[in-house]
């Protein structure tokens, strides 16, 4: 039987840092002597590296490892005998490690009772291993002084394959991100890469901003918010955050700076000269700083690209604002004070949604339908506003705004725009080639100049104007079914009548007032 020789030695003092809950070093031991598990157990039974007790897993024999690693590889190291069921089981089961199971993390620890049989020059120089020991030479102290470096190495090893994985999926996540065009959507995925990156289940993750408005006045809202404090309401105020986590993330927003414990980080990110931002999150203390570093790295391209898609939408509400704006002001020159743009807007997004047409379509004439009768602010408003019949000369200068409204827009270099031209130009083009301005037919007139046909007149039909009073439903559902293959794209009505209504709902969330 193998035995090892103990010396007395001075045992130095530990520092009674409270060790981490349910975290183990798990160290394998492969050795056909039963003596040297039991040795090794009793050694470093009291073991504490890095706030960790230890994990002694035994198995005795190459061939036991190889099935055990197999399933379970989630070992820091491992003490191999040279010979245990041949002269070179040990020496096979290194090269099985390495080179099959690919597993470089380990450190192995090679342990032998017959040097001669594998000499550590040799073994050193030919077989990937971290260390080298003789049976009769290794100490108690000896033990765990190499268990200390070994765990170590494997620490800062886990450590820099944790930073590189999380440095790819950072660029993941940011690139991920930067598809999203909507805050709630950004904040959950943002929270969720996070979760992802730092491998964590945490307690709480919060995205919080405050903006001051040109008036001096500030509102602060919550973005995204998961765990044990999820909130109903983007108000900061009138949420169910829990009030500490409230105050912290308050004091982050008026010290302007992050705060860091061992159990959370609040990062505060100025991302604007007037709007701010503060990521709160809550997870185990990991003893290295990983996780905090790692929620700073993210949380600030989080924030950058949070200003960066705030911006954004502030410009997009004010762009689709001021359509409205502009086609609300066309129709008042028309004396029509509804709401008609609004659900001309709603009616070919729809439309279009139903045709399951390309989203970017779908959103460019929802903001490009507001403008289609453009042309009538070069129309008289004699003419605009006469309720009687219109002569022949006066029906000449009318069909003019769908060319006026055209030249108008086409001078943008914008998409947008350049649908619009086109919608302008020939909404009331018809099917069967009765329409103006050019008489096209059929397929030939532009999809969104079809869409719009079909939205400006059942919207309009349902409508007050100077020169008629609103048709009831039964009415406008018989007339456009009518003038299906003859006035409107056949595919579109047959869309329109079943689905007519839900496109009648439209008329009752926007009414005329």
């Amino acid at each position: 039987m193998n035995k090892f020789i103990f010396k007395d030695e001075v045992e130095e003092p530990t520092n009674n840092k409270k060790l981490s809950k349910a975290k183990v070093w798990r160290v394998l031991v492969v050795d056909d002597d039963e003596s040297v598990h039991q040795v090794t157990r009793l050694v470093l039974a009291d073991a504490e590296i890095e706030y960790r007790k230890l994990d002694i897993v035994s198995v005795y024999s190459s061939s036991e490892a190889k099935a055990l690693l197999t399933k379970d590889n989630n070992f820091c190291m491992a003490f191999v005998d040279v010979v245990m069921e041949t002269d070179h089981a040990g020496l096979e089961l290194v090269e099985w490690i390495r080179n099959e199971l690919k597993n470089q993390d380990i450190r192995l620890v090679l342990r032998t009772g017959q040097a001669g049989s594998a000499p550590e020059a040799r073994v050193i120089r030919d077989f990937d291993i971290n260390d080298y020991k003789e049976k009769t030479d290794f100490t108690s102290g000896k033990m765990i002084t190499t268990v200390y470096a070994g765990i170590r190495a494997y620490r800062d090893i886990m450590t820099i394959k944790r930073s590189l994985d999380a440095f790819k999926q950072l660029i993941k996540a940011t690139h991920d991100l930067l598809k999203i065009n909507q805050f709630r959507q950004f904040g959950s995925a943002a929270l969720n890469h996070l979760l992802t990156l730092m491998d964590v289940e945490s307690s709480a993750l919060y995205i919080a901003r405050t903006k001051i408005d040109f008036d001096d006045q500030s509102s602060n809202f919550i973005i995204a918010c998961t765990g044990k404090y999820t909130c109903q309401t983007d108000d900061f105020e009138s949420s169910t955050i829990d009030e500490d986590v409230k105050r912290l993330i308050q004091r982050a927003f008026e010290e302007k700076q992050h705060i860091t414990s061992d159990g959370y980080f609040v990062g505060y990110y100025q991302t604007s000269s007037n709007a701010s931002s503060v990521l709160y999150i809550e997870f185990d203390d990991d003893g290295e700083n990983f996780k905090a570093n790692l929620a700073e790295l993210f949380a600030t391209n989080v924030a950058l690209i949070l200003e960066s898609l705030a911006h954004q939408q502030e410009v997009e509400r004010t762009q689709k604002e001021l359509l409205y704006i502009v086609g609300e002001a066309i129709e008042a020159r028309s004396e029509n004070k509804g709401a008609h743009v609004r659900r001309v807007a709603l009616i070919c997004e729809l439309l279009a949604k139903k045709l399951q047409l390309k989203e970017d379509f779908i959103e460019a004439i929802r903001l490009a339908a507001p403008l289609h009768d453009l042309g009538k602010l070069g129309i008289p408003e004699r003419i605009l506003q006469k309720e009687g019949k219109l002569t022949e000369e006066e029906w000449e200068i009318m069909k003019t705004h769908t060319s006026i409204g055209c030249e108008l827009l086409k001078k943008s270099s914008v998409g947008v725009s350049k649908l619009a031209a086109k919608l302008a130009l020939y909404h009331h083009e018809n099917w069967d080639g009765s329409g103006y301005p050019e008489g096209l037919t059929g397929v030939n007139i532009p999809i969104e100049a079809r869409i719009m046909a079909i939205a400006d007149v059942f919207d309009s039909l349902g409508s007050s104007r100077s020169y008629k009073s609103p048709w009831v439903i039964d009415d406008i559902r018989d007339f456009m079914a009518s003038d299906k293959g003859k006035k409107f794209d056949p595919q579109l009505i047959s869309l329109l009548m079943e689905n007519f209504e839900e496109f009648c709902q439209i008329r009752q969330q926007y009414p005329d007032k």
